[in-house]
């Protein structure tokens, strides 16, 4: 008994010194970290969708299937209907009964599926109408919820990806402009641009701090060049790998039967690529830089990156056939 109580200090030292020792070996990792500007783990991105599905386009149905296959890659905060055109939030809502019936085969691959009911619950309906003022006057309860959200995730950036018109973005930052340190846009021009000018036209002359990708041609890589063999062609892609795969799959084929997903290079940049770096190669695209403010960038106008007369499209192409069979094994989680 005597030796015991003569061993057992000397127990006591060596082992707070173990512990003090663990505290200086990660004390240095971290400060290892520091010095070679590590950035530290990201989360899953925080999500809201602006979208026009139900309207004159079917390819927002695609690419809202899409998103609901990679739907545990992100952290997805609102789903608002926009404009233009006849979309409203019950066409979202179809498409959310296509993921319930799916949920249990998706939830099988990955816990981190939102259940159907939270999907509904996020969901919002925005504008029915494009502005028809020089700047916004009115709030829709998406634009409302946008501002919500982006004050409720101060410390990660809430990436608002826009596939319809760009009307409720702009309610949002004219209503509450605090709201621009904290959302990141990446829009869909083009034919949406054409359908709200001034919206997007608000946006551009009096927010030049926005960080904005605004992609008016890259997004055509999508659905235009790149690797079409075999069943990596538009038709046959579908056709072999989404058709028949769930109840999701089945969606997509009765809208539309052959790919064009035209807004899907949003997500896609969410899912591969660096986050803080519009510029460099991702699935979604590389986009340049230019003078309008310090946070803008847009379509590459690269002679090389152009594909069919679209400034910027290869930089998305040019990862097809990846994107494509990422997309194909998940798919068959469906069956």
């Amino acid at each position: 008994m005597a030796f015991q109580k003569e061993i057992e200090p000397t127990r006591q030292l060596t082992s707070i010194f173990d512990s003090l020792m663990r505290l200086l070996l990660l004390a240095t990792i971290v400060l290892v970290s520091a010095c070679k500007g590590t950035k530290p783990v990201v989360d899953r991105p925080n999500i809201i969708v602006s979208t026009d599905i139900g309207g004159s386009d079917p390819d927002d149905y695609q690419s809202l299937i899409h998103l609901f296959v990679y739907a545990d890659r992100f952290n997805l905060l609102g789903l608002i209907s926009s404009p233009p055109d006849a979309g409203r939030k019950e066409h979202i809502e179809e498409t959310i009964a296509a993921y319930a019936a799916d949920f249990e085969k998706l939830k099988e691959h990955s816990a981190l599926f939102p259940p159907p009911e939270y999907l509904l619950s996020i969901t919002k309906q925005g504008a029915t109408d494009s502005l028809q003022t020089e700047i916004p006057t009115e709030l829709s309860e998406g634009a409302s919820w946008l501002i919500e959200k982006a004050k409720e995730n101060t410390g990660q950036p809430l990436y608002v990806i826009v596939w319809g018109s760009i009307t409720d973005v702009a309610q949002a930052v004219h209503h509450d402009p605090s709201i621009k340190s904290n959302i990141r846009v990446y829009s869909i021009g083009s034919w949406n641009t054409v359908m709200d000018p001034k919206s997007r036209d608000y946006l551009f002359d009096n927010h030049p701090d926005l960080w904005w990708i605004e992609n008016n041609t890259t997004f055509r890589g999508m659905y235009m060049g790149g690797d079409t063999t075999n069943s990596m062609g538009n038709l046959t892609f579908v056709e072999n790998h989404v058709k028949g795969h769930g109840a999701l799959g089945d969606l997509f084929w009765s809208k539309k039967k052959d790919i064009k997903m035209g807004d899907t290079p949003s997500v896609l940049y969410c899912l591969n690529g660096d986050l803080d770096s519009p510029e460099g190669e991702s699935w979604g695209g590389s986009f340049i830089k230019t003078s309008h403010g310090p946070n803008y960038w847009t379509d590459n106008p690269a002679d090389s990156l152009i594909e069919n007369n679209r400034a910027g499209a290869k930089t998305v192409n040019k990862f097809r056939k990846a994107y494509l069979k990422d997309w194909a094994g998940r798919m068959e989680w469906l069956d």
